[in-house]
């Protein structure tokens, strides 16, 4: 199994549940609050590392009190970290609101240090992309250190998983450095346009992808699971029913991560898309961000036992 290299930012999760948000100028009385790490290239390479790949995570980080919990999370995860401290910026923090009756999330993402990735910070990780099964990528840190890990990984004969998240105007040059590219429905309505409300809508706006130069487009669908789309195929991979939903803050990058892992253990693309669904449906199950994320063991039961049921 060769290694999972991913870029992305660190930032430390606040998270907050309540009724509802509160209005502008309105103060609402929270009914938890919990403080742990996040950030979605962090994220998923917990993801990914509990999903049994070896991880190789790119950042910067402050040298403070949030960045000593991004070592610690990394140190406890078996993640090799190639994290630059900076000593004149902070470490990022992210603001998530919780509703307590849903599960459903709102996020402020603050990316401090992370913010300051630039090419050069990949450059010093071509040898680790060079050995890599698995380059990951997304768009919280600035997109030229995100194109240049592309690149980088297109160079070496890497398979890449770009994550456009979130969403944002994008030059149409970078599509064709994408093995595959992961929008939810969100993402993949504000890269294409075309609005979605059902599958169809999904696999139109995933040809619009293909079109621009994707190999091949997984448009992350919520409860509905994801949808596998290439040139070739479109097959939809369900989610899992694990129980009451408690938070959902965290399940694209598990989704992620856990495609990757799969990816890089050499295992089919729609295998990997249901390996990540099953990552996905257990972590929105628990709260927090990367905590929620389950183990290898705990995948491979429900992914067992489904293939048993049906």
């Amino acid at each position: 199994m060769k290694s999972v290299v991913i870029l992305g930012i660190y930032v430390t999760d606040l998270a907050f549940r309540a009724q509802r948000m509160p209005l502008l100028g309105e103060t609402v009385a929270g009914s938890a609050f919990k403080m742990g790490p996040g950030g979605k290239g962090s994220n998923q390479a917990v993801a990914a590392a509990r999903a049994g790949a070896d991880v190789i995570f790119c950042t910067r980080i402050g040298a403070d009190a949030f960045g000593d919990i991004a070592l610690a999370t990394w140190s406890a995860e078996g993640i090799t970290s190639r994290a630059t401290v900076m000593n004149d910026v902070a470490t990022g923090a992210a603001h998530i609101y919780v509703d307590e009756n849903t599960g459903g999330n709102a996020i402020i993402v603050a990316a401090g240090a992370a913010g300051a990735l630039a090419p050069e910070d990949v450059d010093a990780i071509e040898e680790d992309i060079a050995r890599a099964g698995v380059f990951v990528t997304q768009l919280e840190q600035p997109i030229p250190a995100a194109r240049r890990g592309l690149e980088l990984a297109r160079k070496h004969g890497v398979t890449t998983v770009f994550n456009p998240a979130p969403a944002m105007p994008l030059t149409d040059d970078i599509y064709p450095l994408c093995d595959y590219i992961t929008p939810n429905e969100t993402e993949a309505t504000a890269l294409t346009g075309v609005a979605i409300a059902n599958i169809d809508d999904a696999r139109r706006a995933a040809d619009v992808l293909l079109t621009k130069g994707a190999r091949a487009v997984i448009v992350t669908l919520g409860e509905a699971g994801a949808l596998l789309h290439t040139p070739n195929e479109s097959t939809l991979v369900p989610a899992f029913d694990c129980g009451r939903v408690v938070e959902t803050a965290g399940a694209g990058d598990g989704f992620t991560g856990g495609f990757a892992a799969a990816l890089a253990r050499g295992e089919s693309p729609v295998d990997a898309v249901r390996f990540g669904c099953a990552l996905a449906s257990i972590s929105v199950t628990r709260p927090g961000t990367a905590p929620s994320m389950p183990r290898l063991d705990e995948i491979n039961a429900l992914l067992a036992e489904r293939s048993v049921t049906q």
